[in-house]
């Protein structure tokens, strides 16, 4: 890692002079520079294959980029990396297909990857499989705020990396399962990215949703007025996720005191 990232909310002129439309084409310059490189990493057995939805479900991506990327935030939740029935089908970060085009009014069509593996073919908005940890996550921010505009007037959701990994059996390889040489190219282009995630959208707070993002941002933005914090993640390979989690999660933000 380098040199830790120098952000000073105080002395920055981005909060109060950049324009919301500035703001989401800012966002989406720097979703098209990260797809570009990590387009040109390179992944060893047991990784078979490689989603990049930046590419292939781009126009639903920049879709959910200008609606709700288009002013500055005080909470940004950030993810690890898309699920591969979530933003590996719809582009959208914890894309769950229902969640996304019914409380989101997020759609567009999606391509496919360049090597798609059999068994996890991208349907797009066709997939009938739900994602677990989407429908959780934005089914807790629907009960809480209602309007999906009352919780984006604060709050933005992204994830640290954009690609989804396989193996040959078509199990889903995270991120932090990489060889150590595989992940640090990876964490280059990743943490770039998300240095200028909050450069542009100028938060109060970043919150890992799981222990993997939480390390990343507190390694990134250390020495920054920038407040870290971590929820449960979502995924049902958590035991911890499977009994209340949204009831978990809501005391977690509340303790933290980002929620009241």
């Amino acid at each position: 890692m380098g040199a830790p990232f120098k952000f000073e909310r105080s002395k920055t002129t981005l909060k109060h002079n950049m324009p919301n439309r500035f703001i989401a084409n800012e966002l989406i310059k720097a979703a098209k520079e990260l797809c570009v490189a990590v387009d040109h990493l390179k992944f060893e057995p047991p990784v078979t294959h490689v989603y990049n939805p930046l590419d292939y479900a781009w126009r639903a991506h920049e879709t959910f980029l200008r609606k709700y990327g288009n002013e500055h935030k005080r909470v940004v939740f950030l993810g690890m990396n898309p699920g591969p029935f979530g933003m590996a089908q719809t582009g959208v970060p914890f894309g769950e297909v229902n969640a996304v085009r019914d409380w989101l009014k997020v759609e567009a069509p999606t391509a496919k990857p360049r090597s798609e593996h059999p068994k996890r073919p991208v349907e797009g908005f066709a997939c009938k499989r739900s994602e677990i940890s989407g429908r959780r996550l934005w089914g807790l921010f629907a009960e809480r705020f209602g309007r999906v505009e009352e919780f984006f007037a604060e709050h933005f959701v992204a994830n640290y990396c954009p690609l989804s990994f396989l193996e040959i059996s078509g199990r889903n390889l995270t991120p932090d399962k990489l060889p150590v040489s595989e992940r640090s190219r990876l964490h280059a282009a990743c943490d770039q990215h998300l240095h200028r995630v909050i450069e542009v959208l100028q938060p109060e707070w970043l919150i890992g949703i799981g222990d993997f993002a939480e390390n990343r941002a507190r390694l990134l933005f250390v020495h920054t007025p920038l407040k870290i914090g971590k929820i449960l993640h979502p995924s049902p390979a958590s035991p911890a996720a499977n009994k209340d989690w949204a009831q978990k999660v809501t005391a977690q933000m509340e303790a933290l005191g980002v929620w009241r």
